[in-house]
């Protein structure tokens, strides 16, 4: 039977394993591989699994090791899952895979079009182009976001708590970076002091606004602040890390089993 896992530190409060069962029934198991040791966990993936997720500190360290890489994984530069291939081991990347799911759904939100109607057609790169994202903290799901909104043709802002490399915007352009961005995806697991300085002025610029925020388990923006924000503008739109997690639990199970898992239960587990 194949056997697949989670490699990351700390992980005991991840939902994936949930997911997982829920997404398969129970018919294949799915473990935590918990140590902050990395060579430790990809040893213990090559001795006994076939697939595993992978998580904070290690998605670089990981993409180092595979022998294949998936399109995705050679421009972001890491990678989130680990599959065995006859030909080796394969790295691909679902936080791009996921989050592109959700920036197609945005994109149809923010163009004013139904999602399923023939109209959704016109979602392409043509009217991304109008869109501009804005990045925030630049570690494997920040790159993975950054890559996913360029190729769908959106123009991308990346701002970082470090600058590193040409064109990082630092976070003192926070404030001016979120009033003119029509998307927004925080994935700095802790909160910034410039969330709470966000004025009316920022707030209210009349036009709808898509946040992401890759942290599931405390985000940053809290109930208080998103009800203030939504207040001052109607049609800005948070949606929870759960969501990014489902949906690259959703693509990146399926390269795991090639099963498509169920969504329904998979969705009532969060």
């Amino acid at each position: 039977m194949k056997r697949f896992g989670l490699i990351g530190h700390p992980i005991a409060h991840s939902l994936s394993p949930a997911l997982f069962k829920a997404g398969y029934d129970g018919r294949y198991p799915y473990e935590l591989i918990e140590t902050a040791d990395f060579e430790e966990a990809y040893s213990r993936f090559l001795e006994g699994y076939d697939g595993i997720n992978v998580t904070a500190p290690f998605k670089e360290l990981a993409f180092a090791k595979a022998d294949i890489l998936s399109e995705e994984c050679k421009v972001i530069k890491a990678t989130n899952l680990l599959v065995k291939t006859p030909e080796g081991v394969k790295a691909y990347n679902s936080d791009y895979l996921g989050v592109q799911l959700y920036l197609k759904e945005m994109l149809l939100s923010l163009s004013g079009i139904s999602p399923g109607t023939t109209d959704s057609e016109k979602a392409d790169k043509e009217s991304a182009n109008h869109l501009k994202a804005l990045i925030i903290g630049l570690g494997g799901a920040g790159k993975a976001a950054g890559a996913t909104a360029e190729s769908l043709g959106m123009e991308v802002v990346r701002m970082n708590r470090t600058i590193k490399g040409n064109g990082i915007r630092p976070l003192s352009d926070f404030r001016e970076c979120f009033r003119d961005a029509d998307i927004v995806i925080y994935n700095i697991p802790a909160p910034i002091s410039q969330l709470d300085e966000l004025t009316e002025e920022d707030l209210a610029s009349g036009k709808p606004k898509a946040i992401l925020e890759a942290n599931y388990k405390d985000p940053s923006f809290t109930e208080d602040m998103i009800r203030r924000m939504t207040g001052i503008n109607p049609l800005i739109r948070y949606t929870s890390g759960r969501k990014w997690l489902l949906y690259q639990a959703l693509t990146g199970y399926e390269i795991f089993t090639g099963e498509k898992p169920d969504l329904k239960k998979m969705s009532d587990v969060l």
